[in-house]
């Protein structure tokens, strides 16, 4: 079994946006993100810690700007927490066990897919492509990822 934790390597090679984001909790520009618009097949893992997050079967364009899935491709690996900066109350998304900022969840996703909405950052994100799952250690996964195009 895999052991996902926080790294002080990745922290160290993190760009000074990706490290705003999963270290201090920011938010990048809207339509800005990497793989806002990525229809590749693969999954998403934490920046990080490198656990997996997300698979790109459960990704859809939600217009909000940022990558949006249904729902996370391992909910043990993300923690839900309630925040209540900028005046709003919203549910935060965190990695369990990189603890990195991820985004938030709102109840307004697709209702025929369980009605979630994980509004996500790409900094915090990095991209595997299914060809490349099995070697960088994700096999068990490939099952989870159908090909979108």
């Amino acid at each position: 079994m895999t052991r996902y934790t926080k790294d002080p390597e990745a922290i160290a090679r993190l760009t000074p946006e990706q490290y705003r984001v999963t270290q201090g909790s920011g938010t990048e520009r809207p339509g800005t993100g990497e793989y806002l618009y990525n229809k590749d097949p693969g999954i998403y893992v934490d920046i990080v810690s490198g656990e997996p997050l997300f698979a790109s079967s459960d990704k859809y364009d939600s217009g909000c700007g940022w990558p949006s899935f249904t729902k996370p491709l391992v909910p043990a690996h993300v923690s839900e927490l309630r925040d209540m900066t900028h005046g709003m109350i919203r549910t935060e998304v965190r990695s369990t066990h990189g603890d990195s900022h991820l985004g938030h969840v709102f109840p307004d996703g697709p209702r025929d897919r369980g009605g979630l909405r994980y509004c996500i950052n790409s900094a915090s994100l990095r991209f595997i492509h299914r060809n490349d799952m099995e070697t960088e250690g994700y096999g068990a996964y490939i099952d989870q990822v159908e090909d979108l195009e």
